[in-house]
């Protein structure tokens, strides 16, 4: 890369977007000439990228969920390849969400045989579709993987693959005078926190927010005295206050519409810390739990279709990252037809009683950090490293 060297990157959901301003911020320290351009979030907008369209058009999850909106997403594909072939980047970084940007990628490698190609977060092959990789390394030549046990598997595919650390050992932790202020602000007193988080997508907020209003109202009935706190994303914040209007322990939405940037995010640390247990969708949240050391159950259901066709080609017994990465199965989670409240609400329950569930996730919790990079060099800077050692003059 040279002094002026120019990056097209693209991210299609608010994890892809953090992933993708820590890259940026890297890049900027080992390039300072660096520019960026392509599609991204808010984060990747104050690192300095203005978008093609809004990121969340792509934020689309699910096979029948999907279907409708392809001629939507055929039009924003060859919309971001045009832009591609005209500014003529010296490095294409695609951030998850491959089934977009894999299609952005085989069809901009058409039209520029010799693009730089790198895909932020490997696919999950170790977890379904393990022909992904090779499917992949016909468009793409190098792989920043988030967890330790992938490079070997995009390696065997024929890429080039870089384990980076995930970016949630690097955020910060709510500090106890972060959690205290955050009691008085939203007058929680001593009360126990629930945290609820169904999800960053309409779908899925949809999809989840009946079941567990249904779970916590069983777990409320036992504990009269707790509240509700649930944060959420902007695309579906006004979604989610219509949704838990009627869910019990009085609930508590953090908005970000209604606080700057800053204000929200201490906020939503401060509930993460100061949850006595959360109730989580499935992804990358539970890491965001881990790392506040909060004991968790994850539920999670999709279209009716996408759920058995999904199961059909499933090679692991458990979605949920911490015990994927621990190597342990402490975090109860209910998958499909096993997302009912009665199930969720049981989990729950236990683990506001049983010190030793509450024990083996917190150990869980902590073996899941160390493997992924906590107290190492920062992940971000690491992604940008390696990037520039593959692809740097």
């Amino acid at each position: 890369m040279g002094a002026r060297v120019k990056v097209y990157l693209i991210a299609g959901e608010p994890s892809g977007d953090r992933l993708g301003a820590a890259l940026m911020a890297g890049l900027k320290q080992i390039v300072p000439g660096v520019s960026f351009l392509g599609v991204g979030g808010p984060m990747m907008g104050g690192q300095g990228l203005s978008s093609l369209f809004p990121m969340q058009e792509l934020s689309v999850m699910g096979l029948a969920e999907v279907l409708p909106k392809l001629r939507g997403l055929f039009k924003r594909r060859d919309e971001v390849v045009a832009q591609i072939v005209a500014e003529q980047p010296d490095l294409l970084i695609t951030i998850d969400s491959p089934d977009f940007c894999l299609r952005v990628a085989r069809k901009a490698r058409m039209q520029m045989p010799d693009l730089a190609t790198t895909h932020y977060v490997a696919p999950t092959v170790w977890a379904w579709r393990p022909e992904r990789a090779q499917k992949m390394a016909g468009c793409i030549d190098h792989v920043l993987a988030l967890f330790p046990f992938e490079p070997p598997l995009m390696e065997a595919a024929g890429m080039t693959c870089d384990f980076v650390g995930h970016p949630v050992v690097s955020e910060p932790v709510a500090s106890d005078g972060d959690v205290a202020l955050f009691r008085r602000t939203y007058g929680l007193d001593a009360a126990p926190i629930i945290l609820a988080l169904p999800g960053s997508r309409m779908g899925e907020v949809s999809r989840l927010a009946d079941r567990f209003g249904d779970a916590l109202r069983k777990v409320c009935a036992d504990h009269p005295t707790a509240r509700v706190v649930v944060p959420t994303v902007a695309s579906v914040a006004g979604k989610v206050q219509e949704l838990v209007a009627g869910w019990p322990g009085t609930p508590i939405v953090l908005d970000p519409r209604d606080l700057d940037a800053a204000d929200f995010a201490t906020a939503k640390r401060a509930a993460f810390k100061a949850a006595h247990v959360a109730l989580a969708a499935s992804g990358t949240v539970s890491l965001e739990l881990a790392a506040s050391a909060t004991p968790m159950v994850v539920a999670y259901d999709m279209n009716w279709f996408s759920r058995r066709i999904i199961a059909k080609k499933m090679l692991i017994d458990t979605v949920t990252l911490v015990n994927i990465v621990s190597n342990t199965r402490a975090v109860p989670e209910f998958l499909g037809e096993a997302c009912q409240p009665d199930h969720i609400a049981r989990a729950l329950g236990e683990l506001m009683a049983d010190d030793t569930a509450r024990a083996a996730q917190l150990d869980a919790c902590a073996v899941t950090m160390e493997r992924l990079g906590r107290g190492g060099r920062e992940p971000g800077l690491r992604a940008a490293q390696s990037v520039y050692d593959l692809f740097g003059d």
